[in-house]
C-alpha cells in the first residue's frame, strides 16, 4: 500500500511539472510580431574561427 502511494506520488509530481513547464499561459508573447535585427555585425569574430 505504502509504495502504491509513493508511486503514485511521483506520477503526479512529474505530472504536475510537465503541465507547468508546457502550459500555454507561460507563452504570452507581445503580439508586436518579429522584430528585425538592427545591429552590426562584428568582423572580428569571424578571424577567431
Amino acid at each position: 500500500m505504502i509504495l502504491v502511494r509513493i508511486v503514485k506520488n511521483i506520477i503526479q509530481y512529474l505530472t504536475e511539472g510537465f503541465i507547468e513547464i508546457f502550459s500555454p499561459e507561460h507563452d504570452s508573447y507581445p503580439l508586436i510580431g518579429i522584430q528585425p535585427y538592427s545591429g552590426t555585425i562584428n568582423s572580428n569574430s569571424s578571424n577567431y574561427w
